[in-house]
């Protein structure tokens, strides 16, 4: 009886390593099959990321549908790190008399969380595949292709362009920093071609300074041009520097004559034409806002070294940017600081409080210190959220109202959307595995310390 006893179990246990092997090896097929699918979305969700900077206009299901997409790829990493864990916790060991005996009482263990995982797995390669099934059932796919190929007009307020127009009395805290990069722009001791890189985060000024710079020493420059570049762009930019060249000094007797034929070009062309025209000129260029350190190799043949003092500007928040030129140009390096706290006040003041000549009322002076620490000496910042509060009614219990919610009104007020519009440009230009790693920052209350151990 007990000898039966002891087949039968013998038996089962034999039946439990059978299914607990062929369960290990269809579980490594289904993880393998899965991290697959998970490799093959995020290549997708990063193009639909660089389409969402684009396309303000996207629809609410497309929205919808990637926004699904996205957070099947989160659980499908953690199953597949579940799966890592699992792995480390049970290493494979070599077998003997007493291994195959442990070995027996460990499976029954062990089937348990290999069950669980092998389920998850297959529920999400179901919700998956509904996922796939919903782009074709309702033309997410046709609308991706169509966005893919069809130029589509942008319409939103960039607050930079704002930064082109201010006048010199209106900019605070930037003296001492435009008297540096004067000096750069028109030091005679330095005929070397050289190049002046202006970096910081976004909303620093970075455009205002270059501009307000530009405007007071161009007129020592044979030529000048300041062009706007932005993230991608275009091949048509030699030619907007010939045409800015040709338009001359204000206050010249005539505009040079643009050279003929520009517009049918190509890239060897213009550079050719930009060489010739160049040749001898003392010239000043303002590249605003790039971003791809591979910008100088596209320029620097073009702008050629004579030896006669050129400058070249570019604003960037990219500090790699700067040290591309390196490369075959003298470089100077100035990068943007928030502006002190004394200045903040008084940048506010002059925005909020245009009516009373910008002097905060002293019933607004210790509330307006808690908005502008919020700030936290943006000057882009200072502007969109001094000029919402200009609309409002000044009292203390809108103000302070409004102060409370600030966080909120920046995602929902149309006032400061582009603002945000501005500074998400920043994390749409970070790396696809730093992003995720951006956003666990979002768990944290705001302003909160955090200490590295907690997250590394």
């Amino acid at each position: 009886m007990a000898e039966t006893a002891v087949g039968s179990v013998i038996n089962y246990l034999t039946l439990l390593l059978t299914e607990e092997a062929n369960l290990l090896r269809s579980l490594h097929s289904e993880v393998l099959g899965i991290k697959l699918e998970l490799e093959s979305i995020q290549c997708f969700l990063k193009d639909a990321d660089k389409k969402a900077e684009s396309e303000e206009n996207t629809s609410h299901g497309v929205k919808l549908w990637v926004k699904q997409l996205r957070e099947v790829s989160f659980r499908i990493e953690d199953v597949v790190d579940e799966y890592i864990f699992y792995l480390a916790q049970h290493p494979r060991r070599q077998s003997g008399l007493i291994d195959s005996v442990n070995k027996i009482l460990r499976c029954v263990v062990k089937l348990k969380p290999r069950h669980r995982i092998a389920s998850q797995i297959r529920n999400l390669k179901i919700e998956v595949s509904e996922i796939s099934e919903r782009s074709t059932r309702y033309g997410f796919d046709v609308i991706g292709e169509r966005s893919a190929t069809t130029p589509t007009d942008v319409s939103w307020y960039d607050p930079r362009k704002a930064a082109v127009y201010l006048e010199e009395a209106e900019v605070v805290g930037i003296e001492s920093q435009k008297a540096k990069l004067s000096g750069w722009l028109l030091d005679d001791q330095q005929s070397q071609r050289t190049v002046i890189s202006v970096v910081g985060m976004g909303g620093l000024g970075k455009t205002t300074l270059a501009k307000q710079v530009y405007d007071s020493v161009k007129d020592n420059f044979d030529c000048h041009a300041r062009i706007a570049v932005s993230q991608s762009y275009q091949e048509d930019l030699l030619k907007n520097i010939i045409k800015k060249f040709c338009k001359g000094r204000e206050g010249a007797e005539r505009e040079e004559p643009i050279p003929e034929g520009i517009e049918a070009m190509d890239e060897e062309a213009f550079t050719h034409t930009l060489r010739e025209y160049l040749c001898q000129k003392r010239y000043a260029v303002i590249f605003d806002d790039v971003w791809n350190e591979n910008f100088w190799g596209d320029i620097e043949h073009a702008l050629l070294d004579h030896e006669n003092g050129a400058r070249i500007v570019i604003t960037s928040r990219n500090m790699e940017v700067a040290d591309f030129c390196k490369i075959s140009a003298f470089v100077y390096n100035h990068e943007m600081q928030h502006l002190p706290p004394e200045k903040a006040r008084e940048f506010f003041c002059k925005r909020a409080f245009k009516l009373e000549q910008g002097k905060c009322p002293t019933e607004f002076l210790k509330l307006s210190d808690k908005i502008i620490d919020k700030c936290h000496g943006v000057p882009l910042a200072i502007v969109a959220t001094a000029g919402l509060l200009s609309t409002k009614s000044k009292t203390v219990d809108v103000w302070t109202k409004l102060h409370v919610s600030l966080s909120s009104e920046l995602e929902n007020n149309p006032h400061l959307k582009s603002i945000t519009r501005i500074l998400s440009l920043s994390y749409s230009d970070l790396p696809h595995h730093l992003k995720s790693c951006f956003m666990y920052f979002g768990m944290y209350p705001e302003d909160c310390s955090i200490r590295c151990s907690r997250i590394i």
